[in-house]
């Protein structure tokens, strides 16, 4: 949610920002709903406050007026009587054009807030200017000792690689036809190694979080109340992805949500509260399922793990104070973090700035990771594929966009109360990154050897098949 007084003061700060994100949201109808209601607020109050004075005043007055109406006599009498007529008249008035004030302003805050809810947090001044994920800007690589992106995987390593659904095939470590027997296309199961392997990636990462980074694990809902996914920005845009849970339509008070990150959780758990400086930052991870309907994307990445509605992910979340440059700190932090446990993997990646288009509608900053997986791309004249990017990561900054849906505040030394700034990131997202880990460990027979870092977590085991 954007600041109001700020949009007043810098609409053109806001077009520019709709325009940027290649988002509609008619900033100028928003202006004159505001403009209007605040108005109208302003002669409510008028009204309120004359009706709080003339109801202190009015009691003496009219006792007086009455005292005084019965040793009247003819034109002394009416007078009296027209004067304490008129005095009870007003507060009927007064009342009637509250009512009507409130009226008026119940017509218009649907729209009015409705609009506001839709206008984006505006990108940071210095992300690039594109219209989608095809402007994104690669930043930097970074590939293990003897990888050479120049090459094809059967140029770097002397054999053609199998894709990841070959190899979950061939050791067993997913049945894809009896999860879809069970809920439906996009959903699996994982099988003995490969359920064991997705346990360790998401334990790696959580002990990594709390040990080496020191965030504070937490176990937050995966299902939710309107007002998380409203509060954390992924209503109302991006209500498509959400699973919906009718509890209303049941007897219940409120509809309920499946949520597709920790993010919301995490960040749900101080909304409307008001912390201490010294509570901050507040560093927080999880590990939970999520869901996401991938609505929309039909056809698209059907086969193996890449995009399913159902998987695990860590996630971590930072709520700092509003300062910008601790903004990008932390900021600079979870890409480290991501780096740190992408090469202990000895997985080749990339990090990509993504543009103003493709930052979504509450990340004022945005970088995407994208891990090299050899299974995808396009064929090359043997029918193999010649491997491409697909993104296994992503850190957020989105200033005080969060928060202030959340009413999430804090009280700096002088007292005064300020929304705090939050930023996230995808630390490990699982059963997708299984894919680059299987494709880049393969072996010429087929086997995959699991990466040292992860083989505590796997009982030791160094090597699958």
């Amino acid at each position: 949610m954007i600041d109001l007084k700020e949009l007043r003061e810098d609409p053109d700060r806001f077009r520019r920002g709709v325009a940027d994100k290649a988002m509609s949201v008619d900033i100028d109808r928003l202006l004159a709903l505001d403009e209007a209601r605040r108005s109208i607020l302003t002669r409510q109050e008028v009204a309120r406050a004359e009706q709080n004075r003339i109801g202190k005043e009015l009691g003496p007055k009219l006792g007086a007026l009455k005292g005084k109406v019965k040793h009247a006599h003819g034109d002394e009498r009416a007078s009296i009587e027209q004067e304490i007529a008129q005095l009870e008249e007003r507060p009927a008035a007064l009342k009637s054009e509250i009512q009507e004030c409130e009226h008026r302003i119940g017509s218009i805050e649907p729209e009015w807030k409705s609009l506001w809810m839709q206008v984006p947090q505006p990108p940071a001044d210095d992300v690039p200017k594109g219209k989608g994920s095809d402007d994104n800007v690669e930043i930097r690589r970074w590939a293990p000792a003897g990888w050479d992106f120049a090459k094809t995987f059967e140029g770097n390593r002397g054999f053609k690689p199998r894709t990841h659904t070959e190899l979950l095939k061939m050791h067993k470590l997913a049945d894809f036809e009896r999860g879809v027997k069970m809920a439906g296309t996009r959903h699996y199961v994982l099988t003995g190694l490969g359920m064991r392997l997705h346990q360790a990636v998401l334990r790696y990462a959580v002990d990594f979080m709390a040990d080496v980074r020191g965030f504070t694990p937490m176990g937050v809902p995966v299902i939710v109340k309107e007002e998380c996914m409203v509060g954390t920005g992924f209503f109302p845009a991006g209500r498509e992805q959400a699973y919906h849970i009718e509890e209303s339509s049941r007897g219940s008070g409120h509809d309920l949500f499946l949520t597709g990150t920790g993010e919301v959780g995490l960040m749900g758990i101080h909304a409307d509260e008001i912390l201490s400086l010294d509570e901050l930052p507040l560093k927080y991870c999880t590990v939970s399922t999520c869901f996401r309907r991938e609505a929309g994307a039909a056809g698209k990445d059907t086969a193996g793990l890449y995009r399913i509605h159902q998987f695990d992910k860590v996630e971590q979340v930072v709520v700092c104070k509003a300062d910008d440059a601790e903004s990008r700190a932390w900021h600079a932090q979870m890409i480290e973090t991501v780096e740190t446990i992408l090469q202990s993997f000895a997985i080749p990646y990339r990090l990509l700035q993504c543009c103003t288009g493709d930052l979504g509608v509450k990340n004022e900053d945005m970088i995407d990771i994208e891990s090299w997986m050899p299974g995808r791309g396009e064929m090359d004249r043997d029918g193999s594929p010649m491997g491409a990017f697909g993104e296994t990561h992503s850190a957020s900054r989105l200033g005080d966009f969060q928060c202030r849906r959340l009413n999430l505040r804090y009280k700096d030394t002088h007292g005064k109360t300020h929304f705090a700034f939050a930023l996230n990131n995808t630390v490990i997202a699982s059963p997708r990154v299984l894919i680059p880990i299987l494709e880049m460990h393969q072996q010429a027979d087929g086997s995959i050897i699991v990466p040292e870092a992860l083989r505590p977590y796997m009982g030791g085991i160094a090597r699958i098949g």
